[in-house]
């Protein structure tokens, strides 16, 4: 089994303005085993076609700059190559997330750029596990995650490609306990 642990960054306002529709603005991703290998990453910025220019909220909450969105190309280009990058992987594969919403929003981009996403693996959402297993009250951030298991965060908060290669980290860490 070939582990595909996801995270995105998208346009975000201050206030957590909803009726604003999300777009990807970063994508990132690492595949693992089920040895425990590190076998490959993926990561690209994301050009938003609604909103490319990101509100200041957004640039200092990810501290990514305008000038790579601006340098990035748009979701329709940039998701065929994560798909090449998946098909590059063995199969059967899984798809790991921390929380439903990346995946959700990664369906809302397809169908916006009315992109077949029929090819992307089964998915399974790792916050919703962790407090499972820990028989939590309620889920926890990545970071409380990471500090719950002794995990020092390796980055930048709220940077796919870290906030990524972080649960993948704790991914590993539980990889006997998960349920998929």
């Amino acid at each position: 089994m070939t582990f595909i642990v996801l995270d995105l960054e998208a346009t975000c306002w201050q206030g957590n303005d909803m009726n604003r529709e999300q777009e990807i603005i970063e994508l990132a991703a690492y595949s693992v085993n089920g040895y425990r290998d590190w076998i490959d990453s993926f990561q690209r910025f994301i050009k938003p076609t609604a909103h490319p220019r990101l509100s200041a909220y957004c640039l200092e909450l990810t501290g990514i700059k305008q000038d790579q969105i601006n340098k990035a190309k748009r979701f329709d280009i940039v998701f065929p190559d994560f798909q090449e990058w998946l098909e590059g992987h063995d199969h059967p594969q899984l798809i790991c997330t921390w929380g439903n919403k990346d995946m959700s929003i990664i369906k809302d981009e397809c169908r916006t750029h009315d992109i077949d996403d029929r090819f992307l693996p089964n998915s399974i959402n790792l916050k919703a596990q962790y407090s499972s297993i820990y028989q939590l009250s309620k889920e926890v951030g990545l970071q409380k995650a990471l500090e719950y298991s002794s995990i020092e965060f390796e980055g930048s908060p709220h940077r796919a490609v870290d906030d990524a290669f972080n649960t993948t980290k704790l991914f590993l860490q539980y990889l006997d306990r998960w349920q998929y």
